[in-house]
């Protein structure tokens, strides 16, 4: 019996639970929300489109933590949106308080599950969540390099006229504008990305990645929710599956890129247990010194969420 909790009723934690129960891969997803009614109603619609879409997933929705005793996974997406005009480090007065007690009224009832954190901004909130848990670092870590990576991958596609099935990519650092997309570690089934576009193009798909967020923010009023509700489910899928796929990942660095003691984004093998194996490419003197600066401000963030002693 495997089972996933999905801490966050809104559109991203809805997406999540929705993908899920698509890909058929647990038993049940429970939907845990403040707002009771719309968790059970959202479960209850996606239970609904089972016969529909041929899915044995069973949803429930709930607003009490015990529904979520003995969850393999929980998916934290809890927390308020960005809204035009805020940046994912605006959140952050909000969303660590939120954070820290879902943590924390989660373990009441799982003792060792693995923890997968959504909310924004989302280097730090991950940060809060381990420190929270007092789980191994290798259970707790941030979706970020999935998303960023898809969108990076699906513009590309639309220029080069090409499926999105095809594109691989790595992108690093932190979730927000100071993100290292790698072009040198992008290809288009197997071919070198620089091989099939002009660098100026390229550099503006890289800058349209970095505000990938805030662009549909501007268009909609609100945070997307459709890839980064996928995103998560994916990384819920390798670690269900036990599949040890290599996925960018916010997780906690020990010393590799000589950077320790801070959640940032890097590539990682996901299966059963967490983090089974963090990778460190070999980058080049200007990607080293763009993570480093991603660093920083990823740091300068972590100092404003300590000096509010949640934990």
């Amino acid at each position: 019996m495997s089972k996933v909790t999905v801490v966050g009723a809104g559109n991203v934690g809805a997406t999540v639970g929705n993908v899920l129960a698509h890909k058929d891969i647990v038993n049940e997803v429970v939907l845990l929300d403040l707002k009771g009614d719309m968790a059970r109603g959202k479960a209850l619609d996606s239970w609904q489109q089972a016969p529909v879409d041929y899915y044995s997933t069973k949803l429930r929705g709930t607003d009490n933590y015990k529904d979520t005793k003995g969850s393999d996974v929980v998916v934290i997406t809890a927390g308020i949106p960005r809204r035009p005009g805020m940046s994912r480090d605006d959140l952050i007065g909000t969303n660590a308080k939120i954070v820290t007690s879902v943590t924390k009224s989660i373990l009441k009832y799982t003792k060792n599950p693995i923890i997968i954190v959504v909310s924004n901004p989302l280097d730090v909130m991950t940060y809060a969540a381990w420190k929270s848990s007092g789980l191994d670092s290798s259970r707790v870590f941030g979706m970020a390099g999935i998303l960023d990576t898809a969108r990076y991958r699906a513009f590309l596609a639309t220029e080069l006229g090409v499926s999105p099935k095809d594109l691989q990519a790595v992108l690093m650092g932190g979730h927000g504008d100071t993100m290292v997309p790698l072009p040198r570690y992008t290809t288009v089934a197997g071919i070198p990305v620089t091989e099939m576009i002009e660098k100026d193009k390229l550099k503006v798909i890289v800058e349209r990645t970095k505000k990938g967020g805030g662009e549909l923010v501007k268009l909609m009023g609100t945070s997307a929710w459709y890839a980064p509700g996928a995103a998560a489910a994916q990384m819920v899928e390798s670690i269900i599956k036990d599949e040890n796929r290599i996925f960018p990942c916010c997780v906690q660095l020990k010393g590799e890129y000589g950077l320790k003691n801070m959640f940032l984004g890097v590539p990682v093998q996901l299966g059963k247990k967490g983090i089974t194996k963090t990778l460190e490419l070999k980058l080049n003197k200007s990607e080293m010194k763009l993570l480093h600066k991603s660093a920083d401000h990823v740091k300068d963030v972590m100092k404003v969420f300590n000096k509010m002693k949640l934990v």
